[in-house]
C-alpha cells in the first residue's frame, strides 16, 4: 500500500518505489516476487517486482492489474522494445543495438544487447534474475539467436557467486563476433570486453564524427577497440592515433581498421595511460575524441571525479590546434549536463580557448530514457569547436 502523499511519482511513471513511500513491507517477501501497488483506498496503481528490504523496495514493470507474469509477459515486453529498434535502428547496414534498456523498456534491471545473430544479457538485480529462465526462453523464441551469453559481471551483482555472473545460456558464441554499424564492420569480444563488448550507446556520435575527419589528424583517447578511429578513417582522416591502456583492445582496434580495408599506415596504436600521453605529447591534432570511463562511480567521489574531468579536458585542449574539434564525453550518471558544461567552461578559461558547442548528444534511439526516470541519464557527448581566444 502506497502512502497518499507518495503516489505522484508512480502516476508520473517513475519506475522505482522507495521503501518510505510504502505503509509497510511484510516480512518474508523474496526478491523478484510480483507486487501489486495500491492506494490507501485500495485502488490499483501499478505492478512490479519486490527489489528488497532496501531503499528501492519495488521496481515497476506495468500498469495492468492482475497481469500474469509468465513467459508471455516477457515476450510482450521484448516485442514492444524490439519494435522500436527495428523501426528506427536495424537495417541492412546496422545489425547491432540494445534491445532492452532496463527500466526504460519496463523490464527493470535487465539489459539485452544484440550483436548480429548473438545476444548478450545482463541481470542487474536479484529480482530480475529470478525470472532468468522465462527471459532467456522469450529471447530464444522472439529473436532466434545463434547464441545467448550472460555478462552480469557488474558491481551491483557482487552478492552473487562468480559462476552465476557470466557464461553461455543458449547455443554457442564465438570468441569474437563480427557486426555491422552504418555499413562498417567491427569485431566484438562479448565474452571479455567492456560492458557487453562494444559501446553501442555511441553509435550516433561515431557516425556524426565522420564529417569532422576529412584530411584531419585525429587523436582518439580511451579508444577501446577503435570505434571512433574507424569512423574517422571512413571520413577521410589523414592520420589517426588511438590511445588505450588495454593492449588486447588495441589489437582488436587494429583488426577493425584492417577488415574495413583502411590503410594501417595511417594509424598509430599507443598502449598508454591517456593522461600520461597527453601530458607528454608535443604534436597538435586537428580533432580529438575524449571518451573516458566514468570518473564518478558514486556520489561520494563526485568532487574527485569532477577534478579528473576538468584535468583531462584541459590537457586535450592544450593538444588541439586552433580551429579544431573536440568530442568530449562523460558517462557518469552523477554528473549532469550543466555540470559537465561548467567543467568545460573552467577548462577553456584555464587554457585560453574559446569553446562553442556544435552538437550535443545523450543516448541513442536504442537507449531510450523515460521522461520521469532522470536517474537513468548518464551519457553526455559534446562536439566542440575550439579557437584561440586571441583571435577574437
Amino acid at each position: 500500500m502506497v502512502k497518499k502523499e507518495k503516489i505522484g511519482p508512480i502516476l508520473g511513471h517513475h519506475p522505482w518505489v522507495f521503501s518510505h513511500a510504502l505503509t509497510n513491507i511484510p516480512e518474508g517477501i523474496k526478491q523478484g516476487e510480483p507486487i501489486r501497488l495500491i492506494t490507501m483506498n485500495g485502488d490499483f496503481l501499478a505492478s512490479g517486482y519486490f527489489n528488497g528490504y532496501s531503499q528501492i523496495a519495488v521496481r515497476i514493470w506495468g500498469y495492468r492489474d492482475k497481469e500474469e507474469v509468465d513467459e508471455g509477459f516477457f515476450i510482450k515486453r521484448l516485442r514492444d522494445a524490439l519494435d522500436i529498434r527495428r523501426r528506427y535502428v536495424e537495417s541492412e547496414k546496422t545489425d547491432a543495438y540494445r534491445v532492452v534498456n532496463g527500466e526504460n523498456d519496463w523490464l527493470p534491471g535487465l539489459i539485452v544487447d544484440k550483436y548480429g545473430p548473438y545476444i548478450v544479457v545482463q541481470f542487474h538485480t536479484r529480482g530480475i534474475y529470478r525470472w532468468k529462465e522465462h527471459i532467456v526462453s522469450a529471447i530464444e523464441k522472439l529473436l532466434t539467436p545463434k547464441g545467448i551469453y550472460e555478462r552480469s559481471d557488474i558491481p551491483l551483482r557482487t552478492d552473487m557467486a562468480e559462476e552465476e555472473l557470466t557464461g553461455l545460456l543458449y547455443g554457442s558464441v564465438p570468441d569474437t563476433v563480427e557486426i555491422k554499424e552504418h555499413g562498417l564492420k567491427f569485431l566484438v569480444d562479448i565474452k571479455h570486453g567492456q560492458k557487453t563488448g562494444f559501446f553501442l550507446d555511441q553509435r550516433d556520435k561515431r557516425v556524426s564524427f565522420i564529417k569532422y575527419a576529412k584530411e584531419k589528424d585525429v587523436l582518439n583517447c580511451f579508444s577501446y577497440t577503435g570505434g571512433f578511429s574507424v569512423y574517422a578513417l571512413a571520413g577521410g582522416a589523414k592520420s589517426v592515433v588511438s590511445v588505450d591502456t588495454s593492449s588486447a583492445a588495441l589489437e582488436l582496434a587494429r583488426e577493425n581498421v584492417a577488415i574495413n580495408g583502411f590503410d594501417l599506415k595511417r594509424c598509430i596504436f599507443v598502449c598508454a595511460d591517456v593522461k600520461d600521453y597527453l601530458m607528454n605529447e608535443e604534436v597538435l591534432f586537428d580533432a580529438i575524441v575524449l571518451d573516458p570511463p566514468a570518473f564518478i562511480k558514486d556520489r561520494k567521489k563526485k568532487r574527485e571525479g569532477v577534478i579528473g574531468y576538468k584535468r583531462i579536458n584541459e590537457m586535450a585542449l592544450k593538444t588541439i590546434k586552433d580551429d579544431g574539434i573536440l568530442v568530449t564525453c562523460s558517462c557518469s550518471a552523477h554528473l549532469g549536463m550543466d555540470e559537465f558544461r561548467f567543467i568545460l567552461v573552467e577548462a577553456g578559461a584555464k587554457t585560453h580557448r574559446l569553446l562553442n558547442i556544435l552538437e550535443a548528444y545523450t543516448h541513442g534511439i536504442d537507449h531510450p530514457q523515460g521522461v520521469a526516470y532522470t536517474e537513468g541519464g548518464y551519457l553526455k557527448s559534446l562536439f566542440i569547436h575550439v579557437k584561440n581566444q586571441d583571435h577574437i
